[in-house]
């Protein structure tokens, strides 16, 4: 069978304690036809000497500054001196499986172009793992199982950044790393989903992903929620939205709150919903509270849940059924 070159990309900045688990583990890969694109961005610990040492003692690890400031611009750098036929990434703090990158590149070659390879995670911390971060790991998984990511892509990142690999063209046909949007692994796998890239079911850990008080998602601003809210909503009004449909945002949390205010900075329209009686008749940004029956009297209407907990989605998921409104068509969990 072909082995064609991978292409790992990765951006590293003060991971010192983390980098030589990190590279080992890629080099102690089954598939042997690789690349590292290792990308300092503004270290002021030894992380640059470590991956230099590495650099040296094997040639596949390649070494280069950011060209810009950082994650995303040291993702660009990496890929501009890339030259495999396959493109993925890996965080410098985390651990590949010895199959990693054999199951995936045999994942790609056997389906072909227009598909993505993804693989199961798994968290793992000195601390011990939250519980939120456990109920991520197994919806994610769960999804990873059946390849049908995509169908949830409004709730959560459905694509582990550092587990997924792609045809080069379909990477570049995607927009490779070209949008300045945070978080920049969310933005890319909507993209994914607009070009319509299979997700090839996984049912193997191929990624160990570790979790600590200063890792970048923990830390960085853009991976605050205002953030994802921004991205779900930019994608929603790109690929989902008819404006000749009537809009309703459906819950008056913080997150309803925010996606109501972006909705007015861009004038668009909508309903806004709850069932509390406490604030049904009463506005918010001049937008009055109207009670969720109003849905039952609109035509073909498009809505926005943001309410989070469990039971009421239930509850909520039963009404759009009970009016023949389909998920993902006519409602749209955003959390």
């Amino acid at each position: 069978m072909n082995q064609p070159l991978v292409s790992i990309l990765i951006p590293f900045r003060n991971t010192e304690y983390f980098l030589v688990e990190c590279l080992t583990s890629i080099l102690n890969q089954s598939y042997k036809y690789w690349e590292v694109l290792a990308v300092n961005d503004k270290s002021t610990d030894g992380s640059l000497e470590i991956v230099q040492e590495f650099s040296t003692r094997d040639k596949r690890i390649k070494v280069f500054q950011n060209s810009g400031d950082g994650i995303i611009e040291a993702l660009r750098t990496g890929y501009t001196k890339s030259q495999g036929q396959f493109i993925t990434r890996m965080d410098s703090d985390d651990i590949m499986a010895r199959n990693k990158i054999k199951f995936m590149a045999d994942s790609l070659l056997k389906r072909g172009a227009g598909h993505l390879a993804l693989g199961q995670v798994k968290y793992f911390s000195e601390r011990g793992i939250s519980d939120g971060y456990k109920r991520y790991e197994k919806w994610l998984n769960y999804l990873t199982a059946t390849g049908s990511n995509f169908s949830e892509r409004y709730k959560e990142c459905i694509i582990p950044s550092p587990c997924w690999m792609a045809y080069r063209e379909d990477f570049e046909a995607c927009g490779a790393f070209k949008p300045d949007r945070y978080p920049e692994d969310y933005d890319l796998a909507f993209r994914f989903y607009e070009k319509r890239l299979k997700c090839i079911p996984c049912d193997q850990v191929l990624h160990y992903w570790r979790d600590y008080d200063y890792r970048t998602s923990r830390t960085s601003e853009h991976y605050a929620q205002n953030y994802f809210l921004d991205i779900k909503l930019h994608y929603f009004l790109r690929l989902e939205y008819h404006a000749t449909k009537p809009l309703a945002v459906w819950g008056a949390g913080n997150k309803g709150k925010e996606i109501a205010k972006n909705l007015l900075k861009k004038n668009i329209d909508f309903y806004w919903l709850c069932d509390n009686p406490k604030k049904i008749g009463k506005e918010i940004y001049g937008k009055q509270m109207l009670h969720y029956d109003i849905l039952k009297t609109l035509e073909n209407p498009q809505s926005i849940v943001t309410v989070a907990n469990e039971m009421a989605q239930n509850q909520i998921r039963s009404f759009f059924s009970a009016c023949g409104q389909k998920p993902m068509k006519d409602y749209f969990f955003f959390c």
